[in-house]
């Protein structure tokens, strides 16, 4: 294989040691020296230790397009969020999740490439990204129902990591999750030891599993109590959509004395909803968020919430996925769920 390291015997651009020399120093031809560096194979061990030497000796930088082409391996990572740009740059869940990913990467100097995809054109262009093998392997969060990311990834048998339980072929796919459930029942389970008997959820949305498994703790709760769980208004995860769900409740049951709320953003739209009825909190009202993510101390009051571990999620999901890409690891399923933790603040 020809290397695009230059063939000439001098230095090269800018006074840099050349292939050439690497491998006039360490003995060797100048193909060995190029699958050495490159991580190839058929490389001795004692031809490897002789280039080793070379390049700390000559202080020689490896081309990264003929490392690539040895390697087959671009040493990037997509973040993969299929959700519209406004909401990923408004929401500090995923400021905390490109965070803990970009935190392992950058321990092996490993490129993170950013890819968001609304459903139609943006997907299917971002589908072909994935199929042409632009990156090494992908992490994927946010995810919808009618997305079917798990099945196209586990398909083209890409590395992949899912950061939230997927919809689908949650057999064939490794996944990072918190559970969901348990905090939802969580976060009833405060209101009703506070006395809350008429108990309302701004849900998540129905096509995310955060969304679905949240709800469900919440029900069971308040069915273990012998109490209705018919005050139900499912918002988007947005600060906007959770005032507007607020109000839907609140015309619907204005007889709340209890909210909990799927997201903290979407709490803080509640209160402001909750203000302008004239409902104190938590005197009238008390209210419960979830994610714990720098909303919830800074609202009028401090929410109450529970706690989604969303960095070590996400770094615990980088590191399944480097494991895959080093051939530590095939891709197999591995289920990693981590506990919620409840946070008492001042709205409950």
């Amino acid at each position: 294989m020809r290397s695009v390291e230059g063939t000439g015997g001098g230095r090269g651009p800018g006074g840099q040691p050349t292939l050439d020399e690497v491998a006039r120093l360490a003995g060797v031809s100048r193909a060995t020296a190029s699958r050495a560096i490159n991580g190839g194979n058929r490389v001795s061990a004692a031809a490897r230790r002789a280039v080793d030497d070379a390049v700390r000796t000559l202080g020689y930088s490896p081309n990264p397009a003929a490392r690539s082409l040895v390697t087959r391996r671009t040493d990037s990572v997509a973040v993969v969020i299929p959700e519209p740009d406004e909401r990923v740059f408004a929401d500090p869940f995923f400021a905390r999740t490109l965070s803990g990913v970009n935190r392992v990467l950058d321990e092996r100097d490993l490129q993170l490439v950013l890819l968001l995809a609304r459903p139609g054109q943006e997907e299917a262009r971002m589908l072909r990204y994935l199929r042409n093998r632009h990156i090494d392997g992908a992490i994927v969060v946010s995810h919808h129902r009618a997305d079917s990311l798990a099945d196209h990834l586990a398909a083209l048998d890409l590395p992949c990591a899912f950061i939230g339980r997927p919809w689908t072929s949650a057999e064939r796919v490794p996944y990072v999750d918190t559970d969901n459930l348990a905090g939802g029942r969580a976060a009833a389970e405060v209101l009703l030891e506070r006395g809350c008997r008429r108990i309302g959820t701004v849900a998540g949305p129905a096509d995310m599993t955060a969304g679905t498994d949240r709800l469900e703790g919440w029900r069971a709760a308040l069915t273990d109590a012998g109490l209705g769980t018919d005050a139900v208004v499912h918002g988007d995860f947005t600060e906007s959509g959770g005032e507007q769900a607020a109000v839907e409740l609140l015309d619907a049951h204005p007889d709340l004395d209890g909210l909990v709320v799927a997201s903290d953003l979407m709490a803080a739209g509640a209160l402001r909803t909750l203000a302008a009825r004239g409902r104190r909190v938590p005197d009238d009202v008390k209210v419960v968020g979830y994610d714990d993510l720098g909303v919830a101390e800074h609202t009028d009051p401090p929410l109450t919430t529970v706690r989604n571990p969303i960095v070590e999620m996400s770094e615990h999901a980088t590191r399944l996925l480097i494991e895959q890409i080093e051939g530590e690891r095939g891709i197999q399923p591995m289920r990693v769920v981590f506990p919620p933790t409840l946070v008492r603040r001042a709205s409950a």
